[in-house]
């Protein structure tokens, strides 16, 4: 047994046995009563440690060298290391700390942690915990709000639907009564004519039978009367239901808009013991969609380029459109080539699609369902690629005197509601836009409320619309981009910064991102201008050595793509948090 426990476990010294004692050899790890300290001590043999027993274990051994303690804190490595580390070769150069200091140092640091979790952190996340109920009540009210909505609108459907039966019903009957009359009519006509035949017959058969020369003679035949019959001719109605298409029903009945979280990750700065939250950069803009907190993405300090990706175009066929497939391709197109290409973002070209009439696209988008769409500037047509092949959908030219004129489809974009907006000019120098849905022209947006003109005639311009819907035009021709909202009332212009660019703002591409900013692609000052939805300024991109920008679109993780037109680069670009 040893020598330092006995039945009841009583600690003794190691070397005289007295019970209880107060002294520990932190090395030798033997138990020491005071009076024998010394004696421990004289043994030169090894290193000793002497501590009161109440903190014994409190240096730890070097894991080196087991026999030493650990004396310093190695600031590169982070860990504690004894003297005789100092000399070795992996200590070499290192930055060493006093254990004592480092103790006290770290013990600073952990009580701030545990002062900023009490103070701070933990109250911070009670607080949002308790507004999550909160939360959850606005959603149900927001859903009875919007159930009330949808089956009053229902009902309201189904009024106008039974209207609608009832009017055919109505017309129905009126047609079965017309009907009738008119056959009744020709039912006496006939019937009093074939009186007349009978009554005809039967005089003649008397003057055949009387030998009557005299009469018979004086004959004159009058069947020519009765040669002609009035046949009536009748379509008779019919119905002819229209196909019932459940997504185009569901349109016109009304959608709904798409659910929005997006998370919100505060951070704050401890200055001083009784400092309060501080959210970084400029306060985020609170805005409520469908119930929720949607808190604007701030900008990074910098944007940077996230992917380079080459082309075959540049030099004489110039890169210009681009337009996202998902997050994970883009279509591109050029300035003189007939050919759509999708490439992924490994910079590899996918795939390859030929427009319809061999003609350059003027403009590309990508609808809701992940179709690509194109105007064909010469031919007058838009276009969507469905199975390999370009299929004409929207025909805006016509023939007059053998003359083909018209009006010319230029920039073109798909909306929230799948939409086609396209702004076109026509021969006679006038410029619109016009959305469609399908083949339905829905909306014409040609002048402002006094009758003038929104958009210059003629010229390069694209389109898009913005969260908040409206649309945006970059009018290149009137250096200005205009932007209305979705009744087509004009709201703001924008014709750059003057005194802070070199040339004149010349906008090419144009798209928007889902805090609704506008993006703005500055062709000849190399540049990409970044407005609020209400046409305020907010910065530049124009430390990514963009050359020549020309088309712009953004993905769903507000990534911007671009693409440079001599180049044939388009250049991935993060400019938001």
């Amino acid at each position: 047994m040893d020598p330092t426990y006995r039945a009841q476990d009583v600690l003794r010294c190691h070397l005289c046995e007295t019970p209880v004692p107060l002294m520990y050899c932190d090395i030798c790890h033997i138990h020491l009563c005071k009076a024998c300290v010394g004696e421990h001590l004289s043994d030169l043999s090894k290193e000793h440690k002497v501590l009161p027993f109440e903190k014994r274990g409190s240096i730890p051994k070097c894991p080196k060298h087991s026999t030493k303690q650990c004396e310093l804190h190695c600031e590169q490595c982070d860990i504690l290391i004894c003297l005789q580390c100092v000399s070795t070769q992996e200590h070499k150069g290192h930055e060493f700390v006093e254990r004592v200091k480092k103790h006290e140092n770290q013990n600073i640091v952990i009580q701030k942690d545990l002062h900023e979790l009490e103070s701070f952190i933990y109250p911070k996340f009670q607080e949002t915990l308790s507004n999550i109920p909160v939360q959850k009540a606005s959603w149900d009210k927001n859903s009875q709000k919007l159930t009330t909505a949808i089956e009053k609108h229902g009902e309201d459907l189904h009024r106008q639907i039974n209207a609608v039966i009832m009017k055919l019903k109505s017309d129905l009957d009126k047609m079965d009564s017309k009907h009738l009359a008119v056959l009744d009519k020709q039912e006496n006509e006939i019937t009093r004519k074939i009186s007349n035949i009978k009554q005809r017959i039967t005089d003649l058969k008397k003057l055949l039978e009387s030998n009557d020369v005299s009469r018979v003679c004086a004959y004159k035949s009058r069947n020519s009367d009765f040669r002609i019959i009035s046949k009536l001719e009748i379509s008779l109605p019919c119905f002819t239901p229209h196909e019932i298409n459940n997504e185009q029903t569901y349109r016109q009945f009304g959608t709904l808009s798409e659910l929005s979280i997006k998370t919100q990750e505060l951070s704050y700065t401890l200055d001083s013991p009784s400092a309060e939250f501080s959210l970084p950069c400029r306060p985020p803009v609170d805005k409520t969609i469908d119930g929720l907190s949607s808190l604007v993405k701030q900008f990074v300090d910098e944007p940077r380029i996230i992917m380079d990706i080459n082309t075959e175009y540049g030099g004489l066929n110039g890169l210009r459109s681009v337009a996202s497939l998902g997050d994970e391709a883009i279509w591109i197109s050029g300035s003189n080539d007939k050919t759509i290409r999708l490439y992924n973002l490994r910079g590899e070209l996918v795939k390859t699609r030929q427009t319809k009439s061999g003609n350059v696209p003027q403009d590309i988008a990508v609808t809701k369902r992940g179709a690509i769409v194109y105007t064909d500037n010469l031919d007058r047509t838009v276009n969507i690629v469905r199975k390999k092949r370009a299929h004409e959908v929207i025909t805006l030219r016509e023939r007059l005197w053998g003359w083909i004129q018209g009006w010319r489809p230029l920039g073109i974009c798909s909306t929230s509601c799948d939409d086609l907006l396209i702004i076109m000019v026509s021969d006679k120098k006038q410029t619109k836009v016009v959305r469609y849905f399908g083949l339905t022209e829905k909306q014409s947006i040609q002048f402002d409320t006094e009758g003038r003109p929104l958009f210059s005639p003629g010229g390069i311009k694209y389109i898009c619309e913005n969260k908040n819907l409206d649309i945006c035009v970059s009018d290149i021709d009137a250096c200005e981009v205009v932007v209305v909202n979705e009744a087509g009332k004009r709201r703001f212009g924008y014709k750059g910064r003057p005194n802070t660019t070199e040339k004149q703002f010349k906008p090419f591409g144009i798209t928007t991102d889902s805090q609704s900013r506008i993006l703005i692609a500055d062709r000849y000052n190399h540049c990409i201008h970044i407005l609020d939805q209400d046409g305020q300024f907010l910065r530049y991109i124009d430390n990514c050595h963009l050359c020549h920008p020309w088309g712009l679109c953004v993905d769903t993780r507000d990534n911007l793509f671009v693409t440079e037109y001599g180049r044939g680069k388009v250049k991935k670009i993060r400019y938001s948090f």
